[in-house]
């Protein structure tokens, strides 16, 4: 994300003090944080989870910390940190501190040696499932991480290429019997999906692979002859989309056709696909399933029709008997085999799913109705009853359920599919000549545009591409991306943004990021990651699901011989049996009932629908949640500590007062100054340059005086000569430290400044102090009722900067903050997180995600504000795209509403569990007489795995508080 922020440096920690370093304009990665790297350590003494949750824990508290994983398993763990922050004998040591033994894997992993692949997976449906495949992808050597997201049907595997790639991923995957696809390979390359057609035979491919091949940046390429699809990953910088279609349809004289593949998004496919079949295996079950149930519960009450089919055909074999034998196999056998495949492919590699209820339930019973059809058939006084209908309208009603439950999944993901449609279908392309001059206009498909490319953009049109503007002069509403309602005026030299709609001017932009690479794509990404992300209360699914098919198969059992035993010993009234079975049948029936009501799919999809959907919402609001491990502990947060610049201040100061101590020329006094400052980074030194320039009027034109031997001092200032003369602009502390005699009125001067909430900058001249600049940097609006909304939501607010007291405490006293912490560093922020954390607090740091990243990574949750295209800061756990100091609020108010619906949720799946095993196993036929039919416990099943995803999609109405009612609102929506 290469787009500037237009306050970027203004939030830099050093500008919280009257300072000027260069330094603090460089990005986090390079200045505030050092590289990225990854650790691995052998770790003994584990011996449970909480054994993981200690060490992680330990790890974590540590500043630098981006992502710590332990394997109880393996006695591992990994640890990705940022090297100017910690190193890799200080998490050794955190982890001993926590009682285990500890050494340093020297087997280094090279951080740019990991790549993320994602694959969706078909068939995903319970937590048994998405732990079957978590454990067999990290048994594999050169699998670092993998992530599992039942709701989407998605897996993140993080791997070593040099040991592992993507497509052993897939064969690893579908050799435990799923479908298995490439969403992203993780590389540094773009992918495309074309239609080729022409490429009939096995020549003419291998003619169509050689030629693409041949091209420069092209990584890897697959053909599918039966879809005509040709996909292709790709370096962009050195070919694109357009380059493709040309060369294939300049094979063989134009024999070849090529065009982008007709599909709006691979994901979107593969759930199309999947409620396509779940509707049809449905439908056509259905086709089966009625005469059955017409058979067995309807004309059996109809005199006429009943005797003739109770009509025989050989000894006791009737007519009825075989009609619902013929119409229950294929519902059996051929619409149900899916549950088969996935019940034998589960066994095989030890684990047991939903599947394997379904497939012993549905046989157990079919098999009997076989067993009773050939014993009435051999025999000539054996009559008994079947239950053919029993297992094909269980089917039935489970393929329902799976329909419904796949359209209620679909509903969960559709802010991403919004945030997807904001990309334009087609672009204006230019063909310049070598003065810029517009050749020719060409339109072309959005997916087309490539690096380098030059499009047209007029009013009304959305922009095709992140992008560089080289002609033209408009406003662009960025709303739907930044939040921001304010259009931003753009002209020559300035960044667009992809998806962001034109207002009134016509644009020319050059593009820089496409594809993947796009501001539009990695917000998209930052989603779909957060929705990968497990919430730590998910872990009780995950333990509960490894035992919860093989407990309900032994309560199946259970139920069965408990009942048979007791009408053995006839230890209940021969009046609950029903007229149409004995004992057998109906203790046969409750054990089928047993098996086929208990819903494993309820427990896994409680909490990955509910993050799913609350992530979505965040982002339509410009809150993006990076999952739902800061979900959950953001619900919990009672202290938030703010940083001052740019969060509870605009960010952008201005000069607001000049005081002359000796009487000197104004304008002389200030090109001196400007003269020097304008060497400077620093945002308070823009604020003096940009001041001065307005009072001379002259704009960007003005030449300075040359600055020689221009010095600048990290906290403290700037020093240099003008005009030979000696210039120091900067804090009190510049001036002591270079023996700057401060007299008694520009001491009352700067304490007058402070008390007004303004910074300080004094200016020497020669030795002598010869004024004071008054900076101002304006609180932003509604700063004030936000600490007051977040102290009502029980939750308390301290202001910990880089500023002076006087400032501090008046920018405090103005927000109602009421604890303060001044003139501190980087570092010292993150030392007051650990203490507040100390004291049982779970603290929230609200900071830019500059030289806050130690604090950031030190809370609970790191949230970072005003981060606009930039949100790839990887230190916070929450990126508020808007600059809006309210979305704090709705961060933490949505992360509550949506924990809660976790909470409804699981209390539902296993209440759910609880009350309905006893009842399908009889337990209120003594009472009131009830019974439940195995159909009827297979439809509830169904309906209990479709009640916890719509109650998640609840989530979708959710409103922010409404106290924030009184500020202005942009959601980030399609328009």
């Amino acid at each position: 994300m290469a787009a500037k922020r237009p306050c970027t440096a203004s939030r830099t920690e050093d500008s919280l003090l009257p300072i000027y370093s260069k330094e603090a304009s460089f990005p986090p990665e390079e200045k505030g944080k050092g590289l990225q790297k990854i650790a691995l350590f052998s770790v003994t003494g584990m011996t449970c989870s909480a054994c993981a949750g200690s060490v992680e824990k330990a790890v974590k508290r540590l500043p630098g910390i981006k992502e710590a994983v332990v394997d109880v398993l393996n006695n591992r763990a990994q640890v990705t940190f940022y090297s100017n922050l910690v190193n890799e004998e200080k998490i050794r040591e955190a982890i001993e501190d926590a009682g285990f033994q500890s050494t340093l894997i020297t087997e280094k992993i090279n951080e740019k040696s990991i790549q993320i692949c994602r694959i969706h997976v078909t068939g995903l449906t319970c937590t048994s499932c998405s732990t079957t495949i978590e454990f067999i992808l990290q048994a594999v050597n050169g699998v670092q991480m993998t992530r599992v997201a039942t709701a989407t049907e998605e897996v993140e595997v993080h791997y070593d290429p040099n040991f592992f790639s993507h497509t052993q991923v897939l064969e690893a995957v579908s050799e435990f019997g799923f479908h298995a696809v490439v969403i992203s390979t993780g590389e540094d390359v773009c992918q495309i999906q074309l239609q080729v057609d022409g490429a009939h035979s096995e020549h003419s491919m291998k003619i169509l692979r050689n030629s693409v091949q041949a091209l420069p940046g092209v990584q890897e390429l697959n053909f599918d002859p039966g879809l005509r699809k040709l996909s292709i990953s790709y370096k962009p910088d050195m070919a694109g989309p357009r380059d493709f279609i040309q060369v294939i349809e300049s094979i063989d004289k134009g024999s070849f056709k090529a065009m982008i593949y007709p599909e709006r998004d691979g994901r979107e496919g593969h759930r199309v696909e999947e409620i396509r079949k779940y509707y049809k295996s449905f439908l056509w079950s259905l086709v089966f399933a009625i005469p059955l149930f017409l058979l067995s519960m309807v004309f059996m009450y109809i005199p006429s029709i009943s005797r003739k089919l109770d009509a025989k055909l050989v000894n006791m074999l009737s007519i009825g008997a075989i009609l619902k034998w013929i119409l229950s196999t294929p519902v059996q056998f051929v619409i149900g085999r899916r549950f088969y495949i996935g019940a034998y492919k589960a066994l095989r590699h030890g684990s047991a799913n939903m599947d394997v209820l379904i497939a012993l339930g549905t046989n157990a019973a079919y098999f009997y109705s076989v067993y009773s059809v050939l014993r009435d058939l051999t025999s000539q006084n054996f009559e008994s009853s079947d239950f053919f209908e029993t297992s094909a309208l269980l089917i039935t009603f489970i393929l329902l359920g799976k329909y419904l439950e796949v359209l209620a999944k679909g509903k969960t993901s559709e802010a991403i599919a919004k945030l997807m449609d904001l990309a334009p279908e087609t672009a204006t392309l230019l063909t310049l000549d070598s003065k810029g001059n517009v050749l020719k206009e060409q339109e072309i498909e959005g997916q087309l545009v490539q690096k380098n490319d030059v499009v047209k953009i007029i009013p009304g049109a959305k922009i095709a591409c992140d992008g560089v503007v080289v002609w033209g002069e408009s406003y662009v509403n960025e709303s739907m991306i930044t939040g921001e309602s304010k259009p931003a005026a753009k002209r020559k030299g300035d960044m667009v943004i992809g998806g962001t709609v034109n207002a009134n001017g016509v644009l020319h932009v050059k593009a820089t990021k496409v594809g993947s690479q796009s501001a539009l794509a990695q917000i998209v990404q930052l989603v779909e990651s957060g929705q990968m992300d497990k919430a730590p209360v998910q872990k009780l699914a995950d333990h509960v699901s490894k035992f919860f098919v093989p407990l309900v198969i032994v309560l199946s059992f259970s139920t069965w011989f408990a009942w048979f035993l007791a009408g053995k010993l006839n230890s209940y009234p021969k009046s609950w049996i029903p007229s149409s079975m004995d004992s057998f049948e109906l203790a046969f029936q409750f054990g089928i009932s047993v098996m086929v009501i208990a819903c494993p799919c309820a427990l896994g999809l409680a909490t990955p629908t509910a993050v799913m959907v609350g992530t979505g919402v965040g982002a339509s609001q410009g809150v993006l949640i990076k999952g739902g491990n800061a979900l959950e502990i953001t619900h919990k947060v009672n202290c938030i500590i703010f940083d001052k610049t740019g969060t509870l201040t605009l960010g952008k100061p201005v000069v607001v007062d000049i005081k002359l101590l000796n009487g000197m020329n104004l304008n002389e006094f200030l090109e001196l100054v400007a003269a020097a400052e304008v060497n400077s980074e620093h945002p308070l030194a823009k604020a003096i340059v940009e001041h001065v320039k307005k009072l001379k009027g002259d704009g960007e034109n003005h030449v300075w005086p040359e600055a020689k031997d221009f010095k600048s001092i990290t906290g403290y200032g700037v020093e240099a000569f003008v005009n030979s003369k000696r210039v120091l602009v900067g804090n009190k502390n510049l001036m002591l430290d270079k023996d700057v005699a401060i007299r008694v009125d520009a001491v009352e001067i700067l304490a007058e400044i402070e008390r007004l909430a303004q910074t300080g900058v004094l200016v020497c001249i020669d030795r002598e102090l010869e004024g004071i600049l008054a900076i101002s940097d304006p609180l932003k609006p509604g700063a004030s009722e936000v600490v007051a909304i977040l102290k009502s939501m029980n939750v308390s607010s301290i202001m910990v900067t880089g500023d002076n007291w006087g400032t501090a405490s008046a920018i405090a006293k103005d927000v109602g903050i009421d604890t303060v912490a001044a003139e501190a560093k980087p570092e010292h922020k993150a030392e007051k997180v650990k203490e507040l954390q100390a004291a049982g607090k779970i603290v929230a740091m609200v900071g830019d995600g500059i030289n806050d990243s130690p604090a950031l990574v030190a809370a609970d949750v790191g949230i970072a504000i005003g981060a606009g295209t930039d949100i790839a800061i990887e230190a916070a756990d929450i990126v508020l795209m808007r600059s809006n100091l309210e979305d704090v609020v709705t961060a933490i108010d949505l992360s509550r509403k949506t924990f809660s619906r976790i909470r409804l949720n699981y209390l539902w799946a296993f209440g759910y569990n609880v009350l309905a095993i006893p009842i399908a196993a009889g337990a209120l036929l003594p009472a009131i007489g009830l019974r439940l039919p195995p159909w009827i416990a297979g439809a509830a099943m169904a309906a209990s795995s479709v009640s916890v995803v719509c109650s998640s999609l609840f989530l979708k109405s959710y409103k922010r508080p409404k106290e924030l009612n009184m500020f202005e609102v942009t959601e980030i929506t399609v328009e």
